[in-house]
């Protein structure tokens, strides 16, 4: 018979490793970062990447739609070129938190379309985690977000899945907050439900929040939409 699994005892070595309580000195190679795109590090654990200089984080899209109505509006004449900007200021973002470039992983499936890729997408993230041999993978929740978002969070939990089914240890898998569409508006930085699952609330130090800030900056042609993610906590389920 299986057992449940721990759920509270999974969070908190989770919460333990973020804020640096863990019995064991760690870097955050014990966790991988999987999200649709860049930005989305920033918004869902920017506040504490600088304690995960070790871990990896993995963007499943390149944040440029192809249909050019993104790029135009930023003034890019190419999804290239919208493209790679966006890259360079992911890159500028998680300097300002000490990551290195090496951190990132692109797997390059064009914005808005990783709902169309969902196989090949599970299958990559698979080798990914089984070559990291992580303990936890940090993705988006599924509930009905960004539609890149809930395939990403598909995926993450698809791969999982399949490194069960072929007798190898899966890591927990622990979401972040986001924003999606609340019965009563836009809820964002937290859970749209929180039923059947243990969930964490990490308040910033006032250095945490001042870099989370300066990183959110970074991704220049996303001010507008990153305005209004200003809270003081992350939060995080399992």
């Amino acid at each position: 018979m299986q057992h449940a699994p721990d759920r509270s005892g999974t969070l908190a070595e989770f919460a333990a490793l973020l804020t640096g309580a863990a019995p064991h000195s760690s870097d955050g190679a014990e966790i991988m970062i999987v999200v649709a795109h860049p930005d989305d590090e920033t918004i869902g654990i920017g506040g504490h990447l600088a304690g995960l200089r070790g871990s990896r984080i993995v963007h499943v899209t390149d944040g440029a739609p192809r249909d050019l109505e993104d790029a135009r509006a930023y003034g890019f004449e190419t999804w290239q070129d919208y493209a790679e900007a966006r890259h360079r200021e992911l890159e500028t973002a998680v300097a300002a938190a000490g990551l290195p470039p090496t951190a990132l992983i692109s797997l390059g499936y064009p914005d808005k379309q990783a709902a169309g890729n969902l196989s090949s997408l599970a299958r990559e993230l698979t080798g990914l985690l089984a070559d990291r041999d992580v303990s936890f993978v940090c993705t988006h929740p599924y509930e009905g977000g960004h539609p890149d978002h809930d395939a990403t969070a598909f995926a993450v939990h698809a791969a999982c899945h399949l490194l069960r089914r072929d007798g190898r240890q899966a890591p927990a898998i622990v979401e972040m907050a986001f924003y999606s569409a609340g019965p009563e508006g836009a809820v964002l930085q937290d859970f749209n439900s929180h039923s059947g699952s243990d969930c964490i609330e990490l308040h910033l130090t006032e250095a945490a929040f001042e870099r989370k800030q300066c990183m959110l900056a970074c991704h220049r042609t996303q001010q507008r939409t990153l305005a209004p993610f200003t809270a003081r906590v992350e939060r995080f389920r399992v």
